[in-house]
């Protein structure tokens, strides 16, 4: 009898317990942003939230946080073509949508389909092409989803550790996966890929989680555990702090960008794909930084 009375009272207090540590805030994400163009000066932005040809977004409705990276691919600028137009448009659209409430918080790849179909309904049309990296916090149920499309990406870092990430995907060495809207002469030979092709995940965040979304500049230059040493610095939520942190980060890799005896990342990714080649990879960089806090209306 005892030792059944023993195992009842375990069962009560493991779901009471359980009840009783269900967090009903809701979450929210405080984000700064930081960048540098690789043709631009330091942390200079163009319109639109684009340093060189990435661009950029943050924006936030009742049910949910979102922000979201994309790299122009530049190859078009052989053509006349600004790669900067492409992604920046794609990223104010998304902005847009959100905005408007045109979304579902569980499901990112919607996001980047309506604003590519967007895109390829323009009167004028649009060309270009670029990657694209989605993130929700959905408020209430405290999880993040997320649809990366390319090597843009990011990191959820808790503890000092890195415990989510995004899916580099690639056709082959430096080729990645990429959105595109190509002129009636060139189509099925520029690679196109679709927004379905997006990796989609979704995972619980805390408060107090790192969040680090950026474009491939900065995970070309910089391993985890530079960026880990980089987000210790971080002192608390405040935006202040964030901005500073983010900041940072984005110098330090705009700066092993530039050098020729760095052994960055990217090198060690063209060495095993049998290039000789050392240094950093001078890129276009964009950082966004977040931290999961507790929603303030």
């Amino acid at each position: 009898m005892f030792s059944v009375l023993s195992y009842g009272r375990l069962v009560a207090r493991a779901v009471l317990g359980g009840l009783s540590q269900t967090d009903s805030r809701d979450y929210s994400l405080v984000t700064a942003s930081c960048g540098f163009g690789k043709d631009f000066r330091k942390g200079i932005l163009k319109k639109g939230m684009c340093y060189g040809d990435d661009a950029c977004f943050v924006a936030r409705h009742r049910s949910a946080d979102v922000l979201g990276v994309a790299d122009g691919v530049g190859g078009w600028r052989d053509y006349g073509v600004d790669p900067s137009q492409f992604s920046g448009t794609l990223m104010r659209t998304c902005e847009r949508l959100v905005k408007e409430g045109r979304f579902v918080p569980s499901n990112p790849v919607g996001i980047l389909t309506t604003s590519y179909c967007e895109l390829l309904q323009n009167k004028v049309p649009l060309l270009g092409s670029s990657t694209a990296c989605i993130v929700v916090l959905d408020r209430t149920s405290h999880r993040l989803h997320t649809a990366n499309l390319g090597d843009s990406g990011f990191l959820v870092v808790r503890g000092g550790e890195v415990v989510h990430r995004s899916d580099e995907q690639q056709h082959y060495f430096n080729t990645p996966f990429q959105l595109s809207i190509a002129p009636p002469e060139a189509e099925g030979v520029v690679l196109s890929d679709s927004p379905d092709a997006a990796d989609s995940t979704s995972f619980d965040v805390q408060l107090g989680d790192i969040i680090l979304t950026a474009t491939d500049g900065l995970f070309d230059n910089m391993p985890d555990y530079m960026i880990l040493q980089e987000l210790k610095k971080l002192k608390n939520s405040n935006y202040e702090s964030i901005q500073q942190t983010a900041r940072s980060i984005a110098e330090q890799a705009h700066e092993l960008a530039y050098d020729p005896t760095y052994m960055s990342p990217f090198a060690q990714f063209a060495c095993d794909n049998g290039l000789n080649v050392r240094g950093g990879k001078p890129d276009d960089i964009t950082v966004l930084l977040s931290i999961v806090a507790e929603y303030t209306d």
